[in-house]
């Protein structure tokens, strides 16, 4: 398939998704929408700096669902008819998913942000992209009463004729230094799927292979990690036996050159508490509050709500927004605006999918389309 497939974004952030999908090599942004203002201010300044071009149709920062129902609705379906005359295309995105995780505010699909879900949804369905993607947190997957939310929307997507297939993904499986389990969600039209020969039986799409582009099973979250170790300042220390090392907070701080990226010395300086930041041990992250990062072992899932940020494995401080970055497994050259404020930073970093999963799932769209072709 020589001709790029135009992706239309929406929930964006600071484009992590979105990025795996454009740095894969067959996909085009061609229509970002982000209703934060600072995240949209990242999203077009890492690009910028990355040298890649701007969307076709604009940025949008607004809020989704106000497109419903309004004359933009009617422009963004004219939009989408425009581009799949040219190429395949398709939507994506992850809603915000703070009410569906335990760990967040679970009030599933009547809170304002599980609202959201059902307003992307819609959206699929009124303008009806050859294909969509649906990133959410494991608990609409998992809890069994917003299990019966995430029901309801596939049932939705199949009456507007979408064939579906979908996974509990870690992104660990590919390659980022972090546990962090998402649920993912495929789907394509049927008159589209019958046109690419991908086979579908009812309204599921048969022979999607999910394991085509990961870089680890699961089974690497069991490997004898270390646990803790007294916390020593700045003493290096060397790699255990028995584990990846390319799977580990070090080896990715290294080999994004974290010390010196633009971003490095961003960071919350610490005031009250310093005595935690010197006595905790290194890879203590029990509790909810500061959680301290082992060099040698990946991190906890980076969700950094309330400033919340994980501790320096072997520094007084929190980390910083270079090495959250690279928990997030972006390419080096990928930065934030030094000017931007810590908490929005981390915030849009914490709320972005990991790049190199945003990258494997990339790939095995376009390798599905292509083994069939």
């Amino acid at each position: 398939m020589e001709q790029k497939i135009n992706i239309f974004s929406f929930f964006s952030g600071a484009g992590f998704l979105d990025l795996g999908f454009e740095l894969s090599g067959h996909f085009n942004v061609v229509y970002v929408n982000e209703f934060h203002k600072a995240f949209n201010d990242v999203y077009r300044y890492a690009r910028s700096k990355m040298g890649i071009e701007q969307p076709k149709y604009g940025h949008h920062v607004e809020d989704i669902t106000q497109i419903i129902g309004s004359s933009e609705l009617e422009e963004l379906k004219a939009q989408v008819s425009e581009s799949k005359a040219t190429t395949l295309t398709g939507i994506i995105g992850g809603p915000p998913c703070p009410d569906f995780s335990v760990a967040g505010r679970n009030r599933g699909k009547e809170g304002e942000n599980g609202k959201l879900s059902g307003t992307y949804v819609s959206l699929i369905c009124e303008t009806l992209p050859d294909f969509f993607l649906f990133e959410n947190v494991k608990g609409l997957y998992r809890t069994a009463k917003h299990r019966e939310f995430f029901e309801h929307l596939k049932s939705l997507l199949i009456k507007n004729g979408y064939v579906l297939t979908e996974q509990l993904i870690n992104s660990i499986e590919f390659g980022a230094p972090q546990d962090r389990d998402r649920i993912i969600l495929i789907g394509f039209r049927k008159d589209v799927a019958k046109r690419l020969h991908l086979p579908f039986m009812k309204s599921e799409l048969l022979e999607f292979d999910w394991e085509k582009n990961k870089l680890y099973s699961r089974d690497a979250l069991s490997l004898p990690w270390p646990k803790t170790s007294p916390y020593k300042e700045n003493v290096s220390t060397d790699a255990p036996d028995g584990i990846i090392k390319e799977l580990t907070v070090e080896y990715w701080w290294e080999k994004n050159d974290v010390l010196n990226h633009p971003n490095a010395n961003m960071y919350f300086q610490p005031r009250a508490g310093l005595y935690r930041f010197q006595s905790k041990d290194e890879g203590d992250d029990e509790k909810k509050c500061y959680k301290r990062l082992h060099r040698w072992r990946y991190s906890p899932t980076v969700a950094y709500g309330n400033n919340e940020v994980h501790i320096h494995p072997y520094k007084p401080r929190r980390i910083s927004v270079a090495e959250a970055l690279a928990l997030q497994s972006l390419p080096k050259e990928f930065e934030l605006p030094t000017t931007m404020t810590l908490t929005d930073a981390f915030k849009t970093i914490g709320n972005g999918v990991p790049f190199m999963a945003a990258l494997g799932i990339a790939k095995n769209i376009i390798d599905y389309i292509s083994s069939h072709n």
